[in-house]
């Protein structure tokens, strides 16, 4: 059983730091009440834990090349720990989407090194029983965190969900120190800090400018110049990376057809799957009025399914090509988001069953081969590079589609509003912000479940397309080599002193 106490240490902190992604969305009316924000306000402490979580996740990898991948590892548990702390006693909004901002931070360094240190540990079939189980925590997390934050919102309360990170932190550095490979830096040379500082700017004007475009419109001066302002500072990492000695991304990377459409894979698993979550919630809350629990548990037949299918697949699908893996997955989660379409003005949460089960499927057998895919499609020496870019793609899709799609519902919904005699063009954002309930007193129920609903189907639908076309490109350019023969697993080494 020693053997797998690192893959216990990995699999927690990828739970806890994922569930962190969704679990404030069905805190959000208890936040809002208790810390007299607005919904905008909230809406950062969703989306400053992503982008630091993915502006980061490349400098992390690339540092725990030169500074040992445990070492990163067990730092960034300890940030995320003391930031939890501080999100579960911060005294007003500001002071808790500073502290989320800071949990990111300690998130980058934790999820850049899982694969990186699951490759190390792990050979043959332990390897992909490893890669299951960790792809099963990455699958059934984003959508279990709902579950999980009703049930403490509704029986503990808000500042729980937080600081229940705190013992599960713990028990994870136990585990990494007493059980995981120290291990020694395979890549010398600087941090890339200019890199770092061009693509965390690039990264936060983009969806920063996506944000505001859902206020303010497309065609705002003010979005229009984030959004160029984000588009130059993307030119220009691109421009410092390639005259850099040891850059946190080394673009040669995508001269590999194989490198590249696995990252476009990973961005489009998480924006097809997991960004229309929040939007489920917030429909399941404010117009079905379900409680916080109930309303979690509407995505349970995703997360489950997620989990069994990639804990299963780590094991049953040792040998078959990546390709096929992650390529049918994305399939399957076009297929499942397009029959969640399914929902209409009078639907129940159990509507969406159906589609919700069969996207989990697609979720549970791409995710646990993404990471494995991407170290093989990398030199040795950039595996944690490699680990983070992946990351870093699954996050950016995450992070530019939550925005965009709230662009979109709020879009379609105002659109049906306004054909329903509602013209306020405010009313389609406090829609689809949880305010049904408000807007029963100026237009009628059937008009807003019908805006809400069709909110929902467009982003969906656009949700299958952009899956459908990643599938596409992964089952025809993916090539990486074969997993390795099954081998009789070495025992894990005892850990070294960094």
């Amino acid at each position: 059983m020693r053997k797998w106490l690192p893959l216990l240490a990995v699999s927690l902190s990828t739970f806890m730091l994922l569930v962190d992604l969704t679990i404030v969305s069905i805190a959000a009316p208890d936040l809002a009440r208790e810390l007299h924000s607005s919904f905008a306000a909230l809406q950062w402490t969703v989306d400053l834990y992503v982008l630091v979580l993915a502006a980061l996740l490349m400098a992390a990898g690339s540092l725990s090349d030169r500074l040992g991948h445990r070492r990163v590892f067990i730092a960034g548990l300890v940030v995320f720990a003391a930031a939890s702390l501080a999100c579960g006693l911060a005294p007003g909004i500001g002071t808790l989407i500073a502290a989320r901002g800071v949990q990111g931070a300690g998130a980058a360094a934790m999820y850049a090194t899982n694969a990186a240190l699951l490759g190390t540990v792990y050979t043959g079939r332990d390897r992909s029983i490893a890669f299951g189980v960790w792809g099963a925590a990455n699958g059934a997390a984003a959508a279990a965190g709902p579950i999980l934050g009703g049930f403490l919102t509704e029986h503990v309360g808000w500042r729980s969900i937080f600081l229940v990170n705190l013992p599960v932190a713990v028990i994870a550095a136990v585990l990494a120190r007493l059980a995981m490979p120290g291990g020694r830096a395979v890549r010398q040379g600087r941090t890339d800090l200019p890199g770092v500082a061009a693509f965390t700017a690039a990264a936060g004007l983009v969806v920063y400018g996506l944000i505001r475009a859902g206020d303010t419109g497309w065609t705002d001066a003010g979005t229009i110049g984030v959004l160029a302002a984000g588009a130059a500072a993307t030119v220009g990492f691109l421009l410092l990376e390639r005259g850099r000695a040891n850059p946190m991304l080394d673009l040669s990377l995508f001269r590999r057809p194989s490198f590249t459409v696995l990252m476009l894979g990973a961005a489009a698993l998480t924006a097809a799957a997991f960004a229309n979550l929040v939007f489920v919630s917030l429909w399941a809350q404010s117009v079905l009025g379900l409680g916080a629990m109930a309303a979690g548990l509407v995505l349970a037949p995703m997360a489950v399914v997620a989990f069994v299918v990639a804990a299963a697949g780590g094991r049953l699908l040792h040998g078959v090509p990546a390709r096929h893996s992650i390529g049918w997955g994305l399939l399957l989660v076009a297929a499942g988001t397009a029959l969640c379409m399914l929902v209409s003005p009078t639907s129940g949460w159990a509507a969406l069953v159906p589609g919700l089960c069969v996207t989990g499927l697609g979720v549970g057998l791409s995710t646990p081969v993404l990471a494995s895919a991407a170290l093989a499609a990398a030199p040795p020496d950039r595996s944690g590079m490699a680990n983070g870019a992946s990351n870093t793609f699954r996050q950016l899709g995450y992070a530019l589609a939550l925005p965009a799609f709230a662009t979109v519902v709020t879009g379609r919904a105002g659109q049906v509003l306004a054909a329903g005699g509602v013209a306020d063009p405010a009313a389609a954002r406090q829609l689809t912000g949880g305010g049904y309930q408000d807007l029963l007193r100026q237009a009628p129920e059937g008009v807003l479940r019908a805006a809400y609903a069709a909110g929902l189907d467009r982003v969906f639908l656009i949700s299958a397309v952009i899956a459908g076309v990643a599938a596409v490109a992964v089952l025809t350019l993916l090539r990486t080599p074969a997993p390795a023969p099954t081998t009789p697993s070495p025992r894990v080494a005892e850990p070294a002193r960094d």
